[in-house]
């Protein structure tokens, strides 16, 4: 019985870091540093999914902390460090919005996302629907930061915390997904790394850089070729 609302109490403390963590994220400017915050929310993830299996006995939720642990926390942050010093990329550009002006939306898409939140946790039947406002909070933030940032890496790691976010989000409101889909989803996001990776090399070979820009300006030029 004492067990009982200390694992709540820590899967809520878990949640309040992937919070933290997302924005940590949007204030950090060297992609190094956001790939480690990055590894580092899929170690809390893989704590949250534990503490629910041994809440709830799940024994499906044991599976998903092992791709958990074998993708988000091991694979994905490998080789995005392995990207990095292929490429040469360690910064990223100066992002659309200034750090402040940064973490001020980040704080009204917070406010947004616990309103938005709101009827889907009166309608779940978990232990852990209050944590489906922080796993909402998660996935916009993390596409935030997607918005904001201007080098196609960082974006990536946005993308990657999204799923992280909607990942949660499913456990918080349904005790997670069916394993097929976990799978699936999972075999997903590796390939997009993997092409994603391929893509990167051909913008460094064409641009010498892999800001998104030089992309627009592409596009530019060729709208103009066509109507000229």
């Amino acid at each position: 019985m004492n067990g009982a609302p200390l694992t709540l109490q820590l899967l809520n403390f878990c949640a309040a870091l992937l919070l933290l963590l997302s924005f940590a994220m949007l204030s950090q400017r060297r992609i190094v540093n956001l790939v480690n915050l990055l590894a580092v929310q899929g170690s809390v993830l893989l704590l949250a999914t534990l503490l629910l299996a041994a809440r709830t006995g799940q024994h499906h939720l044991y599976l998903s902390a092992a791709l958990t642990l074998g993708l988000k926390v091991i694979l994905l942050p490998w080789l995005l460090h392995r990207l990095i010093r292929r490429l040469g990329v360690y910064w990223d550009a100066e992002p659309l919005l200034n750090i402040s002006g940064t973490m001020l939306v980040g704080v009204l898409t917070v406010v947004f996302a616990f309103g938005l939140a709101q009827p889907i946790s009166q309608l779940a039947s978990t232990a852990t629907r209050n944590a489906i406002g922080i796993a909402v909070a998660v996935v916009l933030l993390s596409f935030l930061m997607m918005i904001t940032r201007r080098k196609a890496m960082s974006q990536v790691v946005g993308f990657l915390s999204m799923e992280n976010g909607l990942f949660f989000g499913a456990m918080s409101a349904t005790y997670g997904m069916p394993m097929v889909v976990e799978f699936g989803v999972a075999l997903d996001v590796l390939v997009a790394v993997l092409v994603l990776g391929i893509f990167f090399f051909q913008i460094r070979e064409q641009f010498d850089s892999l800001d998104l820009h030089h992309l627009e300006s592409l596009r530019e030029e060729a709208g103009h070729g066509g109507r000229s």
